[in-house]
């Protein structure tokens, strides 16, 4: 049992073996929209060629039609049948409006010194697992001023469904009350809710708790997600978004947080101490909105979501597990090939991703030496596609500090690309599904957001799961129009991590 648990530190070079298929899959999700959108032009064309007869030319068609019903009937049901094709199939446009993330108050915040003290107090670890996550902490990339809840912190602590409830209420409600006061949109306008939490589900459902505080309208369309590990927030707003594509004219709501409180794990097997070393207490709320007077407020224009799950693999299913340790003491336990099933996911990911977002310069390049490694057994280098010219923005979960180092190696990221996770990952720490929402926030807070600007969100979750979202800008945004949960103290980021 006081083995340390055998973790590779390291993510596999995913961009060194990519598999056709899913280079295949991307481009299918290209054509298929293609399809569609070229159906515009073509009745454009007809409708150009018709304005170009003449009366003569018009009546001489006519007189030639009428003497030919099957003609008319084909041509007609053709074209009726193209554009009741096209407007079945154009996706509605979805917007989000605004989002706010949860900050805590100052009294829950704990310190790497206060983690060590109220774990000592417990009297829950022995003292090689208290070295144990000493250490942890230490090469975490978290900082000082992260949060947790009140009955972990207590002396002893008290963990039960009561203090959960109240911690899930703080969060939940925090997030809502400030994104609703921002846009000025009452509980009853909003059409669709989706709440997101994977280690605490409660009867009532966490959804049921935020229709009944704020008396949402009966007719709801309310879910409720859990066990799906920290990309359930891209999840969500890819489950809303095909919401929104059904209930028109209306507003989304998504919240998406994590529950600390039943989840902490006391006991002393150490691959179940990790999330005790980085999860912290956070949430966020996003509205969307698929409201034509939504269009010009907005900040955002969902773009794509691409999701890849790897549950069929028996060794990624079981990679990050939720089980009871020998002394029956639950947890959740991180398997050693978490890193190995990390980087398939992220490869598989990115590889049917990059075919919707990547210049054609880009893809010309990456197919070219794909094909000549794949097909003609050629020796030559894998060429990586240079996502910087697909994105101005990274928001990547802010899962660790191991993984954040080897996705900039692998992505070639720049410090700047990767300094809104890391900032998070330093401020708030693993706040799971919401990590990516704090990330965007500190993008806002920083001024760095122009019209036009490309964001790209990347999670990874239990399962296993890597999921991507891809926004586009509407609006440029000044540090002086954003107000948020970084906004108090955002001029003292960014921070070195070199000591850390």
């Amino acid at each position: 049992m006081d083995r340390p648990p055998r973790v590779r530190s390291r993510l596999p070079d995913f961009l060194q073996s990519v598999r056709l298929k899913y280079v295949k899959l991307g481009y299918l999700y290209v054509v298929s929209r293609a399809l569609i959108f070229l159906l515009v032009p073509l009745m454009l064309l007809v409708a150009a060629e018709i304005g170009r007869l003449g009366i003569d030319d018009i009546w001489k068609l006519w007189e030639h039609l009428q003497f030919n019903l099957v003609s008319v009937l084909a041509c007609s049901g053709a074209l009726v049948f193209a554009a009741t094709l096209y407007f079945m199939s154009r996706p509605r446009p979805v917007y989000l409006v605004d989002f706010a993330c949860y900050k805590p108050d100052d009294e829950r915040k704990c310190s790497k010194a206060t983690f060590m003290e109220r774990s000592t107090l417990s009297g829950a670890f022995n003292d090689t697992t208290l070295e144990f996550q000493k250490k942890i902490l230490e090469r975490s990339g978290l900082g000082e001023d992260t949060y947790l809840p009140e009955a972990v912190m207590n002396v002893p602590p008290n963990p039960c469904m009561r203090e959960a409830r109240k911690e899930a209420e703080i969060v939940m409600f925090g997030a809502i009350d400030e994104l609703l006061a921002k846009t000025g949109v009452k509980p009853k306008d909003i059409g669709v809710l989706v709440v997101n939490c994977s280690l605490f589900n409660p009867t009532p459902s966490l959804s049921a708790m935020i229709v009944n505080h704020y008396r949402m309208r009966g007719n709801i369309t309310s879910l409720n997600l859990g066990g799906m590990g920290c990309s359930a927030g891209v999840i969500s707003i890819d489950l809303a978004k095909d919401l929104l594509q059904v209930h028109t004219n209306t507003y989304a709501l998504v919240v998406s947080m994590e529950n600390i409180t039943l989840n902490w794990y006391f006991g002393n097997e150490r691959s179940m101490l990790v999330p005790n070393c980085l999860f912290r207490m956070g949430g966020a709320a996003i509205l969307l909105s698929n409201k034509r007077s939504a269009r010009r407020r907005a900040k955002y224009e969902l773009v794509h979501t691409v999701r890849t799950h790897k549950g069929a693999d028996e060794k990624c299913f079981q990679c990050v597990y939720q089980q009871e340790d020998d002394k029956g003491t639950v947890g959740v336990s991180l398997s050693r090939d978490l890193m190995a099933v990390a980087g398939d996911a992220l490869k598989t990911n990115i590889t049917t991703l990059g075919p919707l977002v990547l210049p054609l310069s880009e893809q010309i390049m990456f197919f070219f030496t794909l094909f000549a490694r794949k097909v003609l057994k050629m020796k030559v280098r894998p060429y990586i596609p240079d996502f910087k010219l697909a994105f101005e923005h990274f928001c990547i979960h802010a899962g660790g500090r191991a993984v954040l180092d080897e996705l900039e190696k692998n992505l070639q990221l720049s410090p700047w690309h990767m300094e809104p996770s890391r900032m998070t990952l330093y401020r708030w720490g693993n706040t799971s599904s919401s990590s990516l929402w704090y990330e965007l926030a500190y993008c806002e807070a920083k001024g760095r957001i122009a019209r036009g600007d490309r964001i790209w969100q990347i999670a990874f979750g239990s399962g296993f799961k890597c999921n991507s979202a891809v926004w586009r800008a509407r609006k440029s945004l000044k540090p002086d129009q954003v107000k948020n949960a970084w906004s108090d103290f955002i001029d003292e980021f960014p921070v070195s991590l070199a000591h850390i």
